[in-house]
């Protein structure tokens, strides 16, 4: 095992901003982030992620690899939730089942931008068709996760239709910002374009430090009452994106056998949403507990895949 790579993670300035955050809740520090500027933040991340992404699919050719990477991707986000729900209901109930489901099946974007972030530290590109395949990821785990609710829950209760549901998935306001930066990336003159190069991509990684210092903020706040609801959802939390992120970092090697791409699969698997999926289920499965999904995605997957599921995704890759 290449342990340089892992410490070399461990020690990337956007990471220690992460646990500075962490830190700061911790021992009671009145450290915050603004919410609006945290938004901004946000908002910036992914337009700079989608526009790039548009930008290197502009270069490329539309073919077979491309559509392969994107119905990989949709089967991937429709197949985590089904096997994850029957793991789950051997201790949870039905409406936490399939909330924690569709997270695990669904995606984090953050967690991608991570990953560019990882990419770039090693040298190594990515193709932009996988910022249409993260956006994609989305609706499918949300479809799955209610289908599952809607078959095996007695009271079969929600506030919302499925289409609607679906449909607020492909709205979400991230999920709209990437796809639309990416199109516009793609369709951007490029002379034109490179007026804007600046601000997409010399101060990225400034304003993501900042972003995960908010993020660590936001999980130290959680992860205390978080653990009171003991050991499963931990060790779930933890298990089941190293699994899904190991496996595919194989499998992807006869779908997208491009290393960046392999990588960008793996870390697509491994993460949990905890945006998008939560939105949706209040509409969908309002009796699930929110106190439990997203401090899962948030405050125990995340962590873990931002300082050792990247490397060892990445080492997997390397020896395969």
């Amino acid at each position: 095992m290449n342990f340089e790579i892992l410490i070399n993670n461990l020690t990337n300035p956007s990471l220690l901003f992460f646990v500075l955050g962490i830190l700061a809740v911790r021992f009671k520090s009145d450290l915050e982030i603004p919410p609006t500027s945290a938004k901004f933040i946000a908002l910036y991340l992914m337009l700079s992620i989608g526009f790039k992404g548009g930008q290197e699919l502009s270069h490329s050719e539309f073919d077979l690899y491309i559509v392969w990477a994107l119905v990989f991707g949709l089967v991937l986000s429709a197949a985590v939730p089904i096997y994850t729900f029957f793991i789950l209901r051997t201790k949870l109930n039905t409406a936490n089942s399939a909330a924690i489901s569709a997270a695990y099946g669904s995606i984090s974007a953050v967690t991608f931008v991570a990953a560019a972030s990882f990419l770039d530290a090693q040298g190594v590109t990515f193709g932009g068709h996988m910022v249409a395949v993260m956006a994609l990821m989305e609706a499918p785990a949300i479809i799955s996760g209610v289908v599952l609710l809607r078959k095996y829950s007695t009271k079969k209760k929600s506030k919302g239709s499925l289409s609607k549901i679906i449909t607020h998935a492909f709205t979400n306001g991230s999920v709209l910002l990437i796809l639309g930066s990416l199109v516009i990336g793609l369709i951007a003159d490029e002379k034109q374009a490179e007026g804007i190069k600046p601000f997409v991509t010399d101060i990225f990684k400034g304003f993501l430090a900042v972003f995960l210092l908010d993020m660590g903020i936001s999980s130290g706040r959680k992860l205390k009452s978080f653990f009171k609801n003991g050991y499963f959802s931990t060790v779930f939390a933890i298990l089941v994106p190293l699994v899904n992120g190991c496996i595919v970092a194989v499998l992807s090697y006869w779908i997208a056998p491009a290393a960046g791409d392999r990588f960008i699969f793996s870390i697509l698997a491994a993460s949990a949403s905890y945006i998008a999926v939560p939105a949706a289920m209040k509409l969908a499965n309002p009796e699930a507990d929110e106190g439990l999904y997203i401090p899962m995605a948030l405050a125990i997957t995340f962590p873990f895949n931002i300082t050792l599921g990247m490397p060892i995704y990445w080492m997997i890759i390397q020896s395969f």
